[in-house]
């Protein structure tokens, strides 16, 4: 069994949420697997004493939960009589209460109340009604993450439309394959931002992606629109009614409120239709029980607005918190080198409660020397949250080590699939070294092998056997649905097969070993790449580095390449040392057959790695979706590399 790093004090664990509901429902907390035994068994009475816990707005109905013999899964019904309002429930609470704080990399910071938040909504829905928007239609915005951007979302919700969102700094192409697929009626962009310490003007990005977006009834511009366009253009302070009444449509459960979007490396980007319902329900649950999210709390999430994880901490609204939001980049560039300073300085200044980041960020922190405890006053922070890619082991040490011993870490893991998690944190639970801490209420996870046996203590398919709430509806487009079930269910008929490799430990806890794409086949043996990640980000001479397989003769061969932190070069000697530890740590098997140096690794507009993109340049292969990759150039490396230059 993994190290213990922390455990909740009793005073905590007593009073959390978590606690609170298993009683509420007349379970011991203490017995969270009959807990959540329960919460799979019983699925409608489970999500309905959510609903209830959470004191959710709407009229439920008498039917929690509809199964379905023909298609168990995906003919599943949760709440088909209920009605609600996204916006309704986040927008809820006394009216003078600060509600949003909104910061920034320059030190900027202005907070809104209530009352104010609603009138602006208002206004803005009464713009949206005049434009024509009605419930079901798309509703876009390309803007960073300041308070317009979250009007718009509430506005959106508020009168039955769908929201839908790109961040600016995406190209044109990756916004056009994206929003453009959907026909918004109205979008709303900011032509002039800032991050990482300098200034950006993309107007004539905007007037091209505007240009390209079919059925468009208005453009509405934040700040000055420096574009010209044929739809008409309205400036942000002045669009819609001011002292408009705030009317709230409750619309059905299961009716689309959000359209995100996949990665899109191997073709245009998927458009995945969110349900009302299903989306809030979910996220009060994971806010309210395992992240013990209390009235009064301060949470942020650092996150562009594409990213669901903005979608996910803006429902903490719905829990009486204060959502914090962040616009700039987490960690600037000086002429003295990094300061890694912005986010701590709100949690300082702030009193943040829940702060959530990456591991990448946790990285980039542990290499520069930065101890946010030695900085910093972070007494106020109960939780530190991390999504986007594995949790290293001994970044579990560091945090520990370097931000604070006493608080409660949980290394998240779900998707933009389901707006939610399958495996999360606890505060009932210690904290385990590598490890996420516990199975979700009510996600009936578990590991599959080759034969789809359950298996514990060794590594196989995460996948989710029951239904629950926030399965998407359906992916925008023709053949939507079809394609819904060929990507989640084609493997596994009626079984939502995630696409990570996991392994199930045998107290409850779980580690992701990568995507299950990547996977690693040398001789047969399935390997994870984040295995490989987590030693190779030890070593201080490497900035970055990217992992795939290349086929050769009827197998594959483990390919590394290296991102050299500046100044350093990779040698022989460290390719011996990268190889050693593998060996001694993970396995034989998990040894590279080649090790390269590349000037940059590539990466998707969400910041994951893109191991197939490499892997099909250094195959010969086309990269089908360039767009969607942050940095394409980077690719021009891979294709140069020669067996014989190999380390």
């Amino acid at each position: 069994m993994a190290e213990k790093l922390w455990s909740p004090p009793e005073t905590m664990a007593h009073g959390s949420g978590m606690a609170r509901f298993a009683r509420m429902a007349g379970i011991d907390p203490n017995d969270y697997d009959g807990l959540h035994r329960w919460s799979i068994a019983t699925p409608g009475a489970f999500w309905r004493s959510v609903w209830d816990f959470a004191g959710l707005v709407g009229e439920p109905g008498d039917r929690d939960f509809v199964p379905s013999s023909k298609a168990w899964m995906t003919g599943a019904a949760f709440f088909p009589d209920a009605k609600l309002n996204l916006a309704e429930n986040l927008l809820r609470g006394a009216g003078e209460a600060v509600c949003v704080v909104e910061t920034d990399e320059a030190g900027g910071r202005r907070e809104v109340r209530r009352d104010w938040l609603r009138a602006e909504v208002a206004r803005v829905a009464a713009g949206l009604k005049q434009a024509g928007v009605g419930q079901g239609d798309r509703v876009a915005t390309i803007l960073p993450n300041r308070i317009e951007n979250l009007v718009t979302l509430l506005a959106t919700a508020s009168i039955g439309a769908v929201w839908t969102s790109c961040s600016p700094d995406f190209g044109a192409a990756a916004i056009l394959d994206r929003i453009g697929q959907v026909r918004p009626k109205v979008v709303f962009v900011q032509a002039q931002f800032r991050y990482g310490g300098k200034a950006y003007d993309i107007a004539q990005r905007l007037e091209s992606i505007i240009a390209g977006l079919e059925g468009l009834a208005e453009v509405v511009h934040v700040g000055p629109a420096g574009f010209s366009c044929a739809a008409p253009l309205a400036d942000y302070a002045e669009f819609g009614t001011a002292e408009a009444a705030l009317d709230f449509a409750r619309i059905g459960f299961n009716e689309p409120v959000y359209i995100l979007y996949t990665s899109g490396t191997t073709g245009k980007p998927k458009a995945i239709v969110h349900r009302t319902g299903g989306v809030l329900l979910q996220q009060v649950k994971e806010h309210l029980l395992h992240g013990d999210v209390r009235s009064g709390d301060r949470v942020l999430w650092y996150s562009n607005t594409a990213w669901m994880m903005y979608h996910w901490i803006v429902s903490a609204l719905a829990c009486d918190a204060v959502l914090v939001l962040y616009d700039g980049a987490p960690i600037l560039k000086t002429e003295t080198g990094l300061d890694c300073t912005p986010l701590w300085r709100i949690v300082e200044g702030e009193k943040l409660t829940h702060l959530g980041i990456s591991p990448k960020y946790l990285a980039t922190l542990a290499d520069s020397g930065f101890e946010p405890d030695k900085a910093f006053d972070l007494g106020s922070l109960r939780w530190l949250m991390s999504a986007g890619s594995p949790v290293a082991p001994h970044q579990f040490d560091w945090i520990y080590s370097a931000i604070k011993k006493d608080v409660g870490f949980a290394s998240i893991s779900g998707g933009t699939e389901i707006m939610g998690c399958f495996l999360l944190g606890s505060p009932l639970h210690p904290v385990r070294r590598g490890m996420l801490t516990v199975k979700a209420l009510g996600m009936a996870v578990n590991v599959l092998d080759e034969r789809s046996a359950p298996v514990v203590g060794r590594a196989g398919e995460l996948v989710c056997t029951e239904p629950f709430p926030s399965m998407p509806l359906t992916f925008w487009g023709p053949d939507g649905d079809e394609r819904y079930r060929k990507t989640y269910f084609a493997d596994r008929a009626e079984i939502w097969t995630h696409g990570d490799r996991a392994t199930m430990n045998a107290d409850g806890s779980a580690v992701i070993h990568g995507r299950s794409d990547f996977t690693l086949n040398p001789g047969g043996v399935r390997i994870g790449t984040a295995d490989i990640y987590n030693v190779c980000e030890r070593f201080a001479e490497i900035e970055d580095c990217i992992v795939f397989g290349r086929p050769i003769d009827n197998d594959e061969e483990i390919v590394l390449c290296l991102k050299m932190a500046e100044g350093r070069s990779a040698d022989a000697e460290l390719a011996r040392s990268i190889r050693s530890r593998l060996r001694a740590e993970c396995s034989p098997r998990h040894v590279p057959a080649a090790i390269y140096t590349v000037a940059d690794i590539p990466y998707t507009l969400n910041g994951k790695r893109v191991e197939g993109a490499a892997k099909a340049v250094v195959s010969g292969l086309e990269v089908k979706n360039k767009d969607s990759l942050a940095n394409p150039a980077s690719l021009s490396a891979f294709a140069a590399l020669r067996p014989e230059a190999a380390l």
